[in-house]
């Protein structure tokens, strides 16, 4: 019998401004703590928060780690693509 397989992850994508944002990660710690939130995401995307008072376009969410001190402001595509807009340090 085959091994049945979990639901199936977001796929994450960085918008060029996240990218950018990226680029300046130098610190295990940092590094560790953005991976430990996209992992949240990956798994449930609608985890976060939507954004109040957003109207235009996508609806932004935003997900906030208090212990890693990491929020993540992004929006979820119609095929559960996770598109990243920001990483900031809380």
């Amino acid at each position: 019998m085959a091994p049945q397989n979990g639901p199936r992850r977001a796929r994450i994508a960085f918008s060029d401004s996240a990218a950018k944002q990226l680029e300046n990660l130098t610190s295990e710690a940092e590094i560790h703590a953005l991976d430990r939130a996209l992992v949240v995401l990956s798994v449930d995307p609608m985890v976060g928060a939507p954004i109040p008072d957003d109207t235009a376009g996508p609806q932004l969410r935003e997900y906030a780690d208090e212990v890693e001190r990491v929020r993540l402001l992004y929006w979820v595509t119609a095929l559960k693509t996770v598109v990243v807009v920001a990483y900031l340090e809380v």
